[in-house]
């Protein structure tokens, strides 16, 4: 079984999350997904709306049977990808995990704690974001791992690869972020 792993804040979750979910799903052949609410985001300074709003709320707006909103890191005590990773794979061992983000995060990934344990615990999957296409493109982690590199018509062969490897991914855009609905006062706990 290939199993997606996107994780987030989901603060809250909007269409753009449900788009890249299905673009996933298709684009790299998951036979599931699962959306993984963090409890926060250590990188940001301000905290999200309390979990169990943010897991109502993307259960609302996530309703395909072959995803999963889960708040395993909370169940499990961590913030930290490398560590839920590790987790998921001992507790399923014969599930083939793929990473997936947009490329937002590509371009600061090499921020993030652990960034080359995520890297070689599981095939990394990278679907592009309104503006940041270029940005992820060069950021640290792309020129460091280019070597390792699946081009976006070879995505499917992704789960059945072996990390480190990752796939960039070009598809239709939807220009929504959780930032702009907090900002625009839209979301409400």
């Amino acid at each position: 079984m290939t199993v997606g792993l996107l994780g987030g804040s989901f603060d809250p979750a909007h269409t753009g999350h449900v788009h890249i979910t299905r673009v996933a799903l298709k684009r790299f052949g998951l036979d599931r997904l699962i959306w993984l609410v963090s409890p926060g985001n250590p990188l940001k300074s301000r905290g999200p709306a309390p979990i169990e709003a943010r897991m109502a709320h993307a259960r609302k707006v996530m309703q395909d049977p072959r995803v999963l909103v889960s708040d395993f890191e909370a169940q499990i005590g961590t913030q930290f990808t490398a560590e839920t990773i590790t987790a998921l794979k001992a507790r399923h061992p014969g599930v083939r995990f793929v990473w997936l983000m947009g490329a937002d995060n590509l371009e600061q990934f090499h921020k993030w704690e652990r960034w080359q344990d995520i890297l070689h615990a599981a095939p990394m999957g990278v679907l592009a974001r309104p503006g940041f296409r270029q940005a992820g493109l060069h950021s640290r982690t792309a020129r460091q791992y280019h070597h390792k590199r699946l081009p976006g018509k070879a995505s499917h062969l992704l789960p059945h690869s072996d990390a480190p490897k990752w796939c960039f991914v070009n598809m239709p855009m939807m220009p929504v972020s959780s930032s702009e609905i907090r900002a625009a006062g839209a979301w409400s706990t």
